[in-house]
């Protein structure tokens, strides 16, 4: 009998798992779709470009400073959700180009670097936050 109880152990502890690793996956799956409900929306065509461009030509200063500036550029998220620019100017779609294409400080003018399609793709990326 001896064989027998041990194999009713064995098998019992398997259902337990079974039923652990049932409820785990259930979880993993709420989870999961909770998690599918506060996914940021995805990109537009356009603020998908401005954020082509946002990497390539602003990232390296704006975030990674990989120029080894002294005097760190501000962090460009969520700036629309200020009222202010960090240099206290009005926090608009006409001051962001204007600083962008005229320069301010130590930031360089990028006039004719950027089409106007891509000045509209650019502000309407950092509209998202930088997402």
């Amino acid at each position: 009998m001896g064989g027998k109880r041990r194999h009713c152990l064995v098998a019992e502890s398997i259902r337990q798992r079974f039923r652990l690793g049932c409820v785990f996956v259930v979880c993993a799956g709420i989870v999961a779709a909770l998690a599918g409900c506060h996914s940021a929306p995805t990109l537009t065509p356009q603020e998908a470009e401005g954020k082509n461009l946002y990497t390539s030509r602003c990232a390296h200063c704006h975030e990674d400073n990989d120029l080894a500036l002294k005097k760190i550029p501000p962090d460009l998220r969520g700036l629309f959700l200020r009222t202010a620019l960090p240099s206290g100017a009005p926090a608009s779609d006409a001051e962001i180009r204007r600083v962008v294409l005229a320069g301010k400080g130590l930031m360089p003018a990028f006039n004719g670097r950027f089409t106007d399609e891509q000045m509209a793709a650019l502000v309407a990326y950092l509209h998202t936050g930088l997402r």
